[in-house]
């Protein structure tokens, strides 16, 4: 991959990848999910930091990921911290397809093209690298199994598995109840990560298309009215929509 190191983004995505249909698992939530996982990328990069449920940036340096670097750019034009919320929840396009192509490009999975029904074109991708698809897995594994605290990245990498809804996936049946709990319950050892978590988790319930609290009254301003919804990172302003959940893609 001309890296060291994975991005939280790819692992995620590699985690969702299912083995055998070559489909990857919540793809509604996932696209939100990674979303999520660049900030807290781009956290661990040292190029953006939690300012309460806002996502400030201090150092606008490129990272050297295209991905990333396009999520960083459009942070620094917002010029202000911008909820976690309203960003992930932005309407932005393609993020899952662009990491499934960034990862066929790099050698770890393969497009098989097929059809549905006979008619319409598909395309599932098979991972080629299962060895490090295992690893990251065992990393969840370990960290649920032992109880001891696990490295930032991975208590990022749990949190966002939980908010997407990945725990069913990993961890399925009755049998993985008391794992699926112990994942829920990994968000807690990474701050940056748990803040995105619940802020993937609050979208999907359509938290961040509620209005926020008004604030106090001045000039201009009557008391008792609300302010407008912030609009998402870098976008226009548009009619917020309770529950949806637009995806979040890199230019």
């Amino acid at each position: 991959m001309g890296r060291s190191r994975r991005t939280i983004p790819e692992e995620l995505l590699l985690l969702a990848l299912d083995p055998t249909t070559g489909t990857t698992a919540q793809p509604q939530s996932l696209d939100l999910g990674l979303a999520g996982a660049q900030l807290v990328e781009l956290a661990l990069a040292g190029r953006i930091a939690p300012d309460g449920d806002r996502i400030a940036v201090v150092l606008p340096r490129p990272t050297g990921d295209p991905t990333l670097d396009s999520a960083l750019e459009l942070l620094r034009r917002r010029g202000s911290p911008v909820r976690a919320v309203h960003w992930i929840g932005g309407p932005r396009l393609g993020l899952r397809q662009t990491y499934l192509t960034h990862l066929e490009r790099c050698g770890m999975v393969h497009a098989v093209a097929g059809q549905m029904c006979g008619v319409l074109p598909t395309t599932r991708y098979q991972a080629t690298e299962t060895a490090i698809s295992r690893e990251i897995r065992a990393r969840l594994d370990s960290a649920i199994r032992t109880g001891v605290p696990p490295d930032p990245r991975t208590a990022a990498l749990a949190a966002l598995a939980h908010a997407v809804g990945l725990g069913k996936h990993l961890y399925p049946g009755n049998e993985g109840r008391s794992s699926r709990s112990r994942l829920r319950d990994l968000i807690r050892h990474d701050p940056m990560g748990g803040l995105v978590a619940h802020a993937v988790m609050d979208v999907q319930n359509g938290a961040a298309a509620q209005p926020r609290r008004a604030p106090a009254a001045g000039p201009g301003r009557q008391p008792g009215t609300r302010a407008a919804a912030e609009p998402a990172a870098g976008v226009p302003a548009q009619p917020s929509r309770r529950g949806s959940m637009a995806r979040v893609g890199a230019r």
